[in-house]
């Protein structure tokens, strides 16, 4: 996809850019966009996750610098990012499931814990790098299920091992960025935090979505856990313009925007797990759902979260493009064209980028389309 504007004010085009994580989901929507904004793209990253997966479909391990590693593997990591020289990094390397983490909670903190550690020293060792981001979570806040939204100074915490995992990420960055990382040939690192995203190519198991779609694609009911629990939901290409509308002004105006940002839908389209099976059901054409039994394993999730995002609208110029809803309705659309073989998942998502900027350059005061 050639962008007909220039996004972020052009600054990726030409330049050397890491994704760690770039095979699972965020990460090859993440990876995809930069190439289409002219990036020289590294890729950092276990196998893909899934089978299918968004990576593998769009053939992006011939497309870029490809290394397969883990983030607990320093020395590895390390040799890799001074191999690339980056100038921007994405940290998207993580174990981002939650009721996974229950089943594997060393897994889980080694991997989400110190393989921010790793990440930062790794950064630390390479001198050409400008403006780091980290990807963490929503629910790295402490969530008291209340109907505020969450704003980037409220306390962290995390009842399970991933929420737990993801705030300890956000307090080893902040250590990192005030102990090592403040001068002026340091680079500048941020956080960056979002809600459930949803979007075609997803195949991840305990996922909303890509278990409406195994279900429905096999004309089965779609098993239900909570059905009441509400999720600040948002299409996938939403926090990922915010990752990369951050990172450029990090790489332009270096440490004056380090530190915390949410990036959530806009106020107003939280949802409900049913409400979303439901709407996605009307999209795919027919199919039911049916609740779930018990967790035997008592697995706490959370029931209400949202996030405050007016930071990222009033120092970023950052703001939601699409509505909950117009969010479902592309991603449903991927799937459903995609499992009646009209197109191809290059052709889906192209399509579906080129529209989310079309929208974003008609949306007032949003910033990134011209930098």
């Amino acid at each position: 996809m050639d962008c007909v504007v220039p996004l972020f004010g052009g600054i990726y085009a030409g330049r050397r850019v890491l994704v760690t994580g770039h095979t699972g989901f965020k990460g090859s929507w993440l990876t995809y966009w930069l190439l289409a904004l002219g990036a020289t793209v590294t890729g950092y990253a276990q196998e893909p996750p899934t089978s299918p997966s968004l990576f593998d479909e769009l053939c992006l391990a011939e497309r870029i610098n490809h290394h397969i590693g883990d983030v607990q593997d320093l020395a590895h990591l390390s040799e890799v990012m001074i191999a690339a020289q980056p100038e921007i990094v994405f940290h998207l390397a993580a174990q981002p499931l939650v009721r996974l983490s229950y089943k594997e909670p060393v897994e889980t903190f080694a991997t989400n814990v110190m393989g921010t550690v790793n990440l930062l020293e790794a950064v630390r060792a390479t001198p050409s790098l400008r403006a780091v981001v980290n990807v963490t979570s929503d629910k790295c806040y402490e969530n008291r299920e209340w109907e505020f939204a969450y704003r980037e100074n409220d306390p962290m915490g995390g009842f399970d091992p991933y929420s737990a995992s993801k705030a300890c990420s956000e307090l080893v960055t902040s250590a990192y960025r005030q102990s090592f990382l403040r001068g002026e040939s340091a680079a500048a690192v941020a956080t960056a935090r979002a809600g459930n995203v949803i979007g075609g190519g997803d195949w991840a198991l305990d996922r909303i979505v890509p278990d409406c779609i195994r279900a429905l694609s096999a004309d089965e009911p779609v098993v239900v856990r909570s059905p009441d629990a509400v999720r600040p939901w948002q299409h996938v290409l939403e926090p990922t313009s915010g990752y990369l509308l951050l990172a450029s002004r990090l790489f332009r105006d270096a440490h004056a925007l380090a530190g915390a940002w949410n990036f959530g839908p806009a106020s107003g389209s939280t949802l409900t797990v049913r409400e979303v099976v439901n709407f996605i059901i009307v999209e795919w054409g027919k199919g039911s759902w049916i609740g779930s039994e018990p967790d035997v394993h008592h697995a706490h999730e959370a029931r209400f979260l949202k996030l405050d995002c007016s930071k990222a609208v009033d120092l970023l110029g950052w703001r939601p493009v699409w509505e909950t809803q117009r969010g479902l309705h592309a991603a449903a659309q991927w799937y459903r064209e995609f499992y009646c073989g009209d197109a191809t998942a290059e052709q889906l998502t192209a399509e579906c980028l080129a529209a989310y900027t079309r929208a974003a350059i008609s949306t007032p005061g949003m910033s990134w389309v011209t930098g």
